[in-house]
């Protein structure tokens, strides 16, 4: 593949940032090692998952690859007699998920390429320091002036950026370092303002940005050239760190480090808000501030790595900053990393977690102010100050920087545009993304409550309450069913209306129905007459109530017959009682 060549089409650009998990979900015996089925996903989406087969030996590989990182990994011990045993089997696979957690708990062992190969082969299985090296060979065939020195592996975290030490033919002490980087998930320039924007960066001229020596891409690529700095980063100076070592064993468990003075935490910080604004101002996007992206020249910061957000690159604080819905543009990232560095600055190490809950003592209150107006509790919630807020506040605001380079950076107009719409394509991305989390997190919070031990014991009583209720319900249905079918027995129908409301009928239907009763054969008028009516068959009676549709007043039969319906515990046949009752 010649240099700068278009990536072939359906190209895959993954956030490698987004944190992957891992669960060990069985295992299974073979006839002479036993494999273990683990679950990997990526983000929050289940969707997203896939199985990988692995041996304890490829767990012991990687566990040897890991030690140049200098931390005691809880690695399960090996076992060379017994090792098929089902219970030796299930308790290794209680362990290798404890290491597995272990790991993916460290932000810079979560984002190492060695640990992105074990879990996600498919996507990490190519050799990028190769590709980098093949990449810059072909470049060199049309710059013959440049030469390179050696590769300097791995001295960063991103798997896709590679580094290596070069030097001028004509001028064979000076060293330079080049830069190569795939794209990234979040590059929304197009191509031709893309090759544009990046061919500038040699023009910018700011007493706090790192120059850019040369610098050429492509729709795939960048390669950018600056000068090699002995003395390393600011994360070099904090950790005690030399330039040239890998990224995991500088950074990962550093055996010296010590925070900085109080003086030189006001300038330093001076330095990289005065560059910031700079930046914001001109319409440029940044959002990748940390320790590792700012250069040391002499007792001044220098930024670096500008050309990151126009590959679209990930932030190495975005596992962080996700998390946190008012954290949404590019400003507020960079003063939430702000945050970061100034803590490293301060205690000579990261914070444990985000947001934090409780400082340290430090060298001045004015720096625990600057720290709880960007990593507290409260900033993450409600968001993050702007840049020129900080450079008031009064850790910084009585710091003066004196400098006789005059800052410079031409941007065409168009090519502003272009930039304004980026930066609100990366934003977009990033709020819906922090969307998706926050709903996620709810409905596992939910979840969460559903199961636990005293919702099942709420549910359980509830239960117990309403079963109870519906109990008596059911006891106190029962007699009114039993008077109702001993009601049927005895020949009675029911009312037209409700016994607990018996609507009397209107005037002239009482005279109408009282006329129909005394015209009937069996209808009794008079009391003198109550006494043959009782005499009379309970045939008589029925009959009488069919010709009777409904109960008329001065008709005994129709009376009693209402009351009975009534009251069903009077005595039938015996009207007087029931009257005077």
């Amino acid at each position: 593949m010649a240099f700068m060549e278009k990536p072939p089409a359906g190209k895959v650009l993954l956030d490698d940032t987004v944190p992957l998990t891992a669960a060990v979900e069985a295992s299974q015996s073979l006839q002479s090692h036993t494999e273990y089925i683990i679950r990997v996903q990526r983000g929050i989406s289940t969707e997203n998952s896939w199985q990988i087969v692995r041996r304890y030996s490829d767990f012991d590989l990687l566990n040897n690859s890991l030690q140049i990182a200098g931390l005691s990994l809880p690695l399960p011990p090996k076992k060379l007699i017994g090792n098929m045993d089902r219970e030796f089997i299930a308790e290794r696979q209680r362990g290798l998920q404890n290491y597995l957690n272990v790991i993916m708990a460290n932000h810079v062992l979560s984002n190492c390429e060695l640990l992105k190969k074990f879990l996600d082969p498919n996507n990490y299985s190519a050799n990028y320091t190769e590709i980098a090296l093949q990449q810059v060979s072909m470049f060199f065939r049309s710059e013959p002036k440049w030469e390179v020195v050696e590769p300097l592996k791995d001295i960063g975290w991103r798997i896709r950026k590679k580094y290596f030490l070069m030097k001028i033919k004509n001028q064979p002490k000076e060293r330079l370092v080049l830069s190569w980087a795939d794209l990234g998930p979040d590059k929304y320039l197009t191509d031709k303002d893309f090759q544009c924007i990046i061919k500038l960066l040699p023009s910018c001229v700011h007493p706090y940005i790192y120059r850019v020596t040369f610098a050429t891409a492509n729709e795939s690529s960048a390669l950018l050239i600056r000068t090699f700095n002995e003395k390393g980063t600011l994360k070099d100076l904090i950790y005690k760190a030399k330039p040239k070592d890998p990224f995991l064993k500088k950074y990962c468990n550093p055996k010296k480090t010590q925070g900085l003075e109080l003086q030189q935490i006001k300038t330093y910080g001076r330095q990289i808000l005065e560059v910031l604004k700079f930046l914001h101002d001109k319409g440029f996007p940044y959002g990748h501030l940390h320790a590792a992206n700012v250069m040391m020249d002499g007792n001044t910061c220098r930024l670096l790595d500008l050309e990151n957000s126009l590959l679209g690159l990930p932030s190495f604080y975005r596992s962080y900053f996700t998390q946190f819905r008012k954290i949404n543009t590019l400003e507020s990232i960079d003063v939430h990393c702000f945050g970061h560095l100034l803590y490293e600055m301060t205690y000579g190490r990261p914070p444990d977690s985000v947001p934090v809950d409780s400082f340290p003592p430090a060298p001045s209150m004015a720096v625990v102010a600057v720290l709880e107006s960007t990593l507290s509790c409260e900033a993450c919630k409600n968001g993050m100050p702007t840049v020129s807020r900080l450079l008031q506040m009064p850790l910084f605001s009585d710091v003066l920087l004196t400098t006789s380079e005059k800052p410079q950076f031409k941007i065409p107009t168009k090519l502003k545009e272009a930039l304004r719409i980026a930066k609100e394509c990366i934003e977009k991305r990033l709020i819906e993304e922090q969307k998706q989390i926050h709903q996620h997190r709810r409905l596992t919070r939910a979840q969460s409550h559903h199961g636990s031990e005293e919702e099942r014991k709420r549910r359980k009583i509830l239960a117990r309450k309403k079963s109870k209720r519906s109990a008596v319900e059911n006891s106190e249905e029962q007699p009114v069913k039993h008077n109702s079918n001993n009601s049927a027995g005895s020949g009675a129908s029911s009312p037209l209306t409700s016994p607990s409301s018996p609507t009397p009928p209107s005037t002239a239907e009482a005279n109408r129905l009282t006329r129909r009763c005394k015209e009937a054969v069996f209808c009794i008028t008079s009391t003198s007459s109550a006494s043959s009516a009782s005499t009379s068959s309970s045939l008589d009676n029925l009959r009488h109530r069919d010709a009777c549709p409904a109960p008329a007043p001065g008709c005994e039969w129709c009376e009693s017959w209402s009351l009975a319906q009534l009251y069903p515990e009077f005595p039938k046949g015996n009207f007087e009682e029931s009257q005077n009752l």
